[in-house]
């Protein structure tokens, strides 16, 4: 993100988390923007190693433990990527009945080929703490239009970001300062749009995430109500946040102006930066905008190339038209 960033940017920095923070110059100097999308994704921590030489995990994010069986991964050490794979015990020594179970972490474990603990620490470089992530590669399914690959949340998020940042700066300064700001730590508590957004202190708060697909087997639309190829979504609710409604308005109806078309998500649970941004010093106006995804918190999702375009598009207009009446406008209570 930084090489993406930088060559477009004003300013580049780091908060004390990590998180990268781009800061965009316009018009104006408030009112302040900012726009959030995660870097972190789902992975797995080396907990220990045994002494045959196998890795024991603790798991970085929401996984369900099914997900994580006769994975790749790869072992981010201080002497380089290491490649491993989750075992459990084969099926042909299982019992009828433990074939039907559900397999928990604790049962598995990571084999990276050493022979003994001394091998996987001196010779591959492993340690405890060393962090794991998936292993999987990007494929245009049939067609060309839906992508498959791992960490679409939240590589769809920072892809739509570094567009709209294109197309900002190709088109003259907007009535406003804009933040681009790639956060850390949001899969373990959405730390990283904490510490940003104290740094940043916005008038406005856009969050650009993956959202929960419902067009497959086994989810209905009363679980989440996302396609792929209709458009990008905003978050009307969540574990986490509730957008103001002005702000909501303003999205809808930019929307409606440029022909994008939008997408609505009511869910249960989910969490997401916007939160901290929301919540961040006295208080901003903030929203959600997704891509929609299938297969989340998964080595493999889908997307549609035409969401994370669109999404790039709306984007776009958004900051542009978010100049200091409007914001004030946003803001008011009264």
């Amino acid at each position: 993100m930084r090489d993406e960033l930088s060559p477009l940017a004003d300013a580049v920095e780091t908060d004390g988390l990590g998180s990268l923070i781009a800061r965009f110059d316009g018009a104006s100097e408030r009112p302040r923007i900012m726009l959030a999308a995660h870097m972190d994704e789902l992975g797995l921590l080396v907990r220990r190693v045994t002494a045959e030489g196998f890795v024991q995990f603790q798991p970085l994010g929401g996984w369900l433990d099914q997900a994580l069986i006769n994975q790749r991964w790869v072992v981010l050490t201080s002497h380089g990527a290491v490649p491993g794979v989750t075992g459990i015990k084969t099926v042909h020594v299982m019992t009828a009945e433990a074939r039907g179970k559900l397999f928990k972490r604790e049962e598995m474990f990571i084999d990276v080929g050493a022979t003994s603990r001394t091998d996987a620490e001196q010779r591959l470089g492993i340690r405890p703490g060393d962090p794991v992530a998936p292993d999987s590669r990007f494929v245009p399914l049939a067609g060309g239009q839906l992508y498959l690959a791992k960490a679409w949340d939240d590589r769809a998020g920072l892809a739509v970001i570094v567009l709209a940042m294109r197309e900002l700066r190709a088109g003259g300064p907007p009535p406003n300062t804009v933040f681009a700001v790639a956060t850390v730590q949001e899969e373990v508590g959405l730390r990283g749009a904490e510490t940003s957004a104290y740094r940043v202190q916005p008038d406005i708060g856009i969050n650009l995430e993956s959202g929960v697909a419902s067009d497959y087997p086994g989810i209905s639309e009363e679980e989440a109500q996302e396609r792929l190829g209709k458009g990008p979504a905003i978050s009307l609710h969540d574990s986490s946040m509730l957008p103001n409604l002005q702000l909501r308005d303003f999205v809808i109806e930019t929307a409606r102006e440029i022909g994008v078309p939008l997408q609505f998500n009511v869910l249960s649970g989910y969490g997401q930066d916007g939160s901290a941004m929301q919540r961040s010093h006295a208080g901003a106006p903030a929203i959600n905008i997704t891509v929609p995804t299938r297969y989340l918190h998964s080595h493999h999702g889908v997307i549609h190339r035409d969401d994370l375009l669109h999404a790039a598009q709306l984007l776009t207009a958004l900051v542009r038209r978010l100049d200091a009446a409007t914001v004030e406008r946003i803001r008011h209570f009264d």
